[in-house]
């Protein structure tokens, strides 16, 4: 299941996770956005047990959003050891994600 990531639990849930970590920089009125979430929920179910995957709606979540500069969404980062290792912007395939995931 994806988790719903906020300025408040980021740094626990991400920058000190054991795991890598896919996050979504999204917001509601974002229509690729839209198309996203449904691609986000279902990497979330194939990979949960060996990452994190989860969502950061920007607009309730301005902080984090820009400390890692993002100017476009949807924005998805993938982070290891707290910190950025792959970026993408715009709608992505699930297994091209899934594909970077793993490569981790």
């Amino acid at each position: 299941m994806e988790i719903e990531f906020t300025d408040q639990n980021f740094d626990s849930e991400i920058i000190k996770s054991n795991k890598p970590v896919l996050v979504d920089f999204w917001a509601p009125w974002c229509g690729p956005c839209q198309v996203m979430g449904p691609i986000i929920e279902e990497l979330a179910k194939e990979v949960g047990d060996k990452f994190k995957v989860g969502k950061l709606n920007v607009d309730e979540n301005p902080k984090k959003s820009a400390e890692f500069g993002v100017m476009s969404i949807p924005s998805i980062k993938i982070f290891k050891g707290g910190k950025v290792v792959k970026e993408f912007t715009g709608v992505q395939n699930k297994d091209v994600l899934k594909g970077e995931l793993e490569k981790i």
